[in-house]
């Protein structure tokens, strides 16, 4: 069986080769035509001399272009790593060193941040430029790189590629907000299983063959339509994107996130499913609709995953959009797929986010043996079953992670979790955003969640601050609604009635945005960098 990416791409492009595959902007393409144009870079990648394991660069924001670059990666068996745009030319430099990558593709807008880090990276041997249209336009020119369209006219439409392996790799970067980021190697089986639909998401069992989703694509008559907010630097986007075209439906993106352009685009295009990372995403799209009403009558389903989405968003939501059926799944780049919750108008959530008892998704103790249902206990979300090789070129932070739990290989997550009587899982929140308070510990991301929930705040982090007497203290930077004059003792009423006392910000700053990853992540580094900077708003001593 080929379970790799481009032979499960190929399936769809065989049996659905007219239907239309992507729409970005004002251009879209059909499998066929997006078959053939990673076919034509791949033959150009080879005769540079790229194949069998090769790691290649691709430095770009949602695009064709994008797609065609990974696509093309997989049909040679080279492995794509995908970069983060807003990297700065320090972190590039550790990421395409760490990463050992031999060839670049990249959006013309980012070529003066990689000119300045390329002369110390003799590896980086062969690189490809794309007009990029959010920089220089179709007319801007980079020295030393091959043009993306004289790479594509180099090539043959045809494939002519070899056997590939479900053992060929796929990189995925961590997004670095706790530490420099970290490679995530999977295989490809591994990953389908988990990401890309070779599991039943609801049952957890394995589907019956690799034809299988294309095959439920060619049945189902006509293409969905899913609109793709995050950026395809993170699995947020990716791995749905990849989804999607396994079972030959239509992937709607833009190159940048702009939440009043998302509302034109999904009345325009009127696809059934959005996904988005969490408040990150959800809150600015939910005001601009306020803002600007419009047609929303094809969104069936909103699937969050990656960052936290909170019940006061989704709640505002369903205020505004009362059919939605809101998705929000668990995992990350080293689980993948750790379990899904659903909500609909009228849910409610206590505590942390849920996911569904399952066989895969796990809560170990700090000597790795499994929690039981009844237990009550809190302890280490584990994921048994298909899990990553380990992190690349960092073997002790692979043995730290990846691990043997009841007699199986695991990988145990840094997020706390409980595990219930009827065994679903609660998460409680990531063990290094802990916040250690005269012993008692505060998980940042349900303070978070609290603080944003108040009408004067927009977005918040969490922090720990120290202190003389407790050791560190719960803080937060928050970025306040336009046009409000904050009433920081209101939102500390309104933290009192939902947290315990010693979980309550004592100390708050105000920034005029809220730093956070593409992927929405909150960055806490530049958080503590901020409290520190700055003198703070209020404080309750």
């Amino acid at each position: 069986m080929a379970y790799t990416f481009a032979d499960l791409f190929e399936h769809s492009v065989d049996a659905m080769p007219d239907r239309l595959a992507m729409i970005v902007g004002d251009e879209q393409v059909t499998y066929r035509e997006l078959d053939e144009r990673a076919n034509r870079l791949a033959h150009h990648l080879a005769g540079a001399g790229f194949g069998v394991g090769a790691h290649i660069g691709v430095h770009m924001h949602n695009s064709i272009e994008t797609m065609v670059s990974i696509i093309a990666s997989f049909k040679l068996r080279a492995v794509p790593v995908t970069v983060n745009y807003r990297y700065t030319s320090d972190e590039l430099r550790y990421l395409y060193d760490n990463a050992d990558l031999e060839g670049l593709v990249f959006h013309q807008g980012f070529a003066d941040r990689i000119a300045e880090v390329l002369p110390e990276l003799p590896r980086i041997r062969h690189l490809v430029s794309v007009p990029d249209v959010l920089a220089c336009g179709d007319e801007c020119e980079v020295t030393g790189a091959v043009e993306y369209r004289d790479a594509l006219a180099s090539g043959s439409a045809e494939r002519g590629f070899g056997k590939r392996s479900p053992d060929d790799h796929y990189i995925f970067y961590t997004g670095g907000t706790t530490g420099r980021p970290k490679g995530v190697v999977w295989r490809h089986e591994d990953i389908w299983r988990v990401l890309g639909g070779g599991l039943d998401f609801y049952t957890g069992e394995p589907i019956l063959d690799e034809f299988q989703q294309s095959r439920a694509g060619v049945a189902a008559g006509e293409a969905m339509r899913w609109v793709m907010l995050p950026p395809l630097i993170h699995t947020s986007a990716m791995m749905p994107t990849f989804t999607a075209f396994f079972s030959g439906n239509t992937v709607i993106m833009e190159p940048k996130f702009d939440p009043g352009r998302v509302w034109a685009v999904v009345a325009e295009h009127r696809p059934q499913v959005m996904v988005i990372t969490g408040d990150a995403m959800g809150r600015p799209l939910v005001e601009a609709y306020r803002e600007q009403e419009g047609d929303t009558s094809s969104l069936a389903v909103l699937a969050s995953g990656a960052a936290l989405f909170s019940a006061a968003v989704k709640d505002a939501f369903f205020e505004v959009m009362p059919n939605l059926m809101i998705s929000d799944s668990v995992g990350s780049s080293e689980t993948g797929f750790g379990g899904i919750g659903f909500a609909t108008k009228g849910f409610e959530q206590h505590g942390g986010p849920k996911v569904g008892a399952n066989k895969y998704s796990v809560v170990v103790d700090d000597e790795n043996r499994i929690l039981v249902p009844g237990s009550g206990a809190e302890g280490w979300l584990a994921k048994l079953g298909n899990v990553p090789v380990g992190y690349y070129n960092d073997p002790v932070r692979s043995a730290e992670i990846f691990r043997v739990v009841d007699g199986q290989r695991a990988v145990v997550t840094g997020d706390r979790a409980r595990i219930e009587d009827d065994g679903s899982i609660t998460l409680l929140g990531r063990g290094n955003m802990v916040v250690n308070t005269g012993g008692e510990k505060v998980f940042a991301e349900e303070v978070e969640a609290v603080v944003k929930s108040h009408p004067d705040i927009y977005d918040a982090i969490v922090i720990g601050v120290p202190d003389d007497r407790w050791g560190s203290r719960v803080a937060t930077v928050v970025r306040v609604r336009d046009g409000v004059d904050p009433d920081f003792e209101s939102v500390e009423k309104h933290t009192r009635s939902r947290l315990a006392g010693y979980k309550i910000p004592r100390a708050y700053w105000i920034a005029d945005e809220v730093l956070r990853t593409p992927s929405g992540k909150p960055d806490y580094g530049w958080a503590k960098g901020h409290a520190g900077a700055h003198a703070h708003a209020y404080r309750i001593d």
